[in-house]
């Protein structure tokens, strides 16, 4: 195998661990300190998360209507400052990669096998957890989503408060898919084959999403592995997703849908670890 695909969030970091941890944190110190009750704080937090199409809107408390309303000649971000303060606190505790994942892509890259990854998520976070993780560079060229809007008449220049230098990736290319592009789609993951000059028998993709990951995959002949251990089963978090989350009833829709396709069999499984790639495959240089 000469090409390693990889998608991102819950493959080589538990993305949703991190994401629970901060946003429940955040939310909890955020109506504690404004008195206003979760559950509207939640049904407000989702209207915004959905007309901005992203559940991490850096800029979400700017932008709440009870917040503004409470505090009309203040920025609810700066009023609420120890809520995010929380919430950062607990993202950089929790953004860490499951075990061996490092260690795979150094060796990896000892071969010479370009590593290439593809998500779903926005811009400025997965550029944030790849420079949190240490995978600057050992990942060499990310797929991604374009960023989310901007608050109206703000640009991100004005956004930015800290050095260029914390901002973007120093060694690992970043490039955009298509504008509304979401797996499964195989004309991605073509031209991504095709930027590598490999053919589907060359390269090896590895998921957490069986009907997403695993099937787009399949579908196009690639070497397809399953990231058992990247499913959560935490069920009251992922309510608290549901609830305040940019997914559309049209979304919600479309994952019904791929549910209910045949049951998708993956052609290899990761149980124990990322690590078990090298075992599965013989990666070496095209």
């Amino acid at each position: 195998m000469s090409l390693l695909v990889t998608d991102l969030d819950n493959t080589l970091w538990d993305w949703f661990a991190a994401w629970h941890a901060s946003f429940s944190a955040m939310l909890q110190k955020l109506s504690e300190l404004s008195d206003i009750p979760q559950h509207q704080l939640e049904r407000e937090i989702q209207e915004v998360h959905r007309r901005r199409g992203t559940s991490e809107y850096s800029y979400l408390l700017n932008e709440l209507p009870s917040l503004l309303s409470k505090h009309p000649t203040s920025k609810p971000s700066e009023v609420y400052d120890e809520a995010l303060h929380i919430q950062n606190r607990h993202r950089l505790r929790n953004t860490k990669l499951y075990e061996g994942v490092k260690e795979t892509l150094q060796e990896l890259q000892r071969r010479k096998v370009p590593v290439v990854a593809y998500t779903e998520s926005v811009s400025y976070w997965s550029e944030w957890r790849i420079r949190r993780t240490g995978l600057d560079g050992l990942i060499k060229v990310m797929y991604s989503s374009p960023d989310h809007d901007f608050p109206t008449g703000v640009s991100v220049h004005q956004l930015r408060t800290q050095p260029s230098s914390a901002y973007g990736l120093r060694k690992t290319v970043h490039k955009h898919v298509p504008p509304g592009a979401l797996k499964p789609n195989t004309e991605v993951l073509r031209s991504i084959l095709s930027d590598f000059a490999v053919s589907p028998l060359e390269a090896v993709y590895v998921g957490d999403s069986l009907m997403k990951d695993v099937v787009m995959a399949q579908e196009l002949g690639v070497y397809d592995v399953h990231a058992r251990y990247g499913v959560s089963h935490d069920r009251d978090g992922y309510n608290l997703l549901r609830r305040v989350s940019h997914w559309t009833p049209q979304d919600i829709e479309r994952e019904k849908e791929l549910s209910t396709r045949p049951t998708v069999t993956p052609s290899y499984v990761l149980t124990e670890g990322f690590s078990q790639l090298l075992a599965m495959f013989n990666f070496e240089e095209a």
